[in-house]
């Protein structure tokens, strides 16, 4: 299908979000918009295709009905969420199940391997990133007693890092970031520590017991290696490729040709405009390329987020 397959984002109101994503082009529903689910079947924020011979068809509806479009990939769900997120304030410290946990203890849901791409943040900024503990006694020790300030482990991060967050890992992102987000479609996380924040007059739940289950003892994850390619004026940064999603970031200056033998491409335009092939592209785009596409060019000065999966992807069972 030679088609581009464009998506309607879905905002999110979140109590540490703010207005950065209008920068996108989006209009916010509140000043504090926290996610924009870009790319993404779940159930809690559904895109629907914007024009074209599908218009108006959700994109799990079009998983279900039309997989040729992905390549004829297996599952039960479209495998991947992506989503720009604006943190205003901090949010809480967190950790996510792997897909074997989730199916057990989360009624056959994927669990959440996710990664992140620097947008912009504050001077000096850290994000959350593992835990100090030395194994799951002292942790869980650290944990019910309350002292998170020894616990977490806080990394500086700067416009253009690349972090993977496999599931059980403690994180969080800082206040004064703005990242993308590329996940598996899944929407559980276990919620470890808050601030002592209230929302509407409450503190939000916490998960100790799952977070206690699930997560990785000892932690201490570092910023991944990547591989840039340099074609032309053009660069292409290939962050990730592994069971549950492969990214990439290509930087265009002029035209660039790109291979393609993927099931689907899942794209968002980050900054610039152009075209790809005959098609116009511009800053806060989400579209998908779909099977049988096939080969492509890019034209302009543009940064786009790319990913897929691969032709099997690893999926919970039903």
């Amino acid at each position: 299908m030679k088609e581009l397959l464009f998506l309607n984002p879905v905002l999110k109101e979140c109590i540490w979000g703010g207005t950065r994503l209008s920068q996108f082009g989006y209009r916010l529903p509140s000043d504090r918009t926290g996610e924009c689910w870009g790319i993404s079947a779940h159930r809690n924020g559904d895109c629907t295709v914007t024009s074209g011979t599908y218009a108006g068809i959700s994109l799990s509806e079009l998983f279900r009905s039309h997989r040729e479009l992905f390549g004829g990939i297996g599952g039960e769900s479209f495998p991947l969420l992506i989503k720009l997120i604006d943190a205003k304030s901090d949010l809480s410290v967190q950790v996510h199940p792997d897909d074997e946990y989730a199916r057990i203890h989360e009624n056959g849901a994927l669990g959440k391997a996710e990664c992140w791409y620097i947008l912009d943040c504050d001077e000096d900024a850290t994000i959350v990133l593992g835990h100090r503990a030395k194994d799951r006694k002292e942790a869980e020790e650290m944990i019910r007693q309350g002292r998170f300030s020894d616990f977490i482990r806080e990394i500086p991060i700067r416009k253009g890092d690349f972090l993977m967050i496999e599931p059980g890992v403690i994180h969080a992102i800082k206040g004064g970031t703005m990242l993308l987000e590329t996940q598996e479609n899944s929407d559980i996380t276990y919620r470890l520590y808050d601030y002592g924040r209230l929302m509407n007059g409450l503190p939000r739940k916490l998960h100790i017991e799952e977070s206690l289950a699930v997560m990785k003892c000892p932690c201490l994850p570092d910023k991944p290696d990547f591989q840039t390619e340099r074609i032309g004026r053009s660069e292409i940064r290939h962050f990730v490729s592994d069971s549950h999603f492969s990214v990439s970031l290509y930087k265009t200056d002029g035209e660039l040709s790109v291979p393609n033998r993927n099931p689907f491409i899942a794209v968002t335009v980050l900054d610039g405009s152009g075209t790809l092939d005959n098609t116009p592209v511009k800053k806060g785009d989400h579209f998908l390329i779909p099977a049988g596409y096939g080969d492509f060019v890019l034209s302009g000065q543009t940064e786009l987020m790319m990913s897929t999966v691969p032709k099997e992807p690893t999926v919970a069972n039903p």
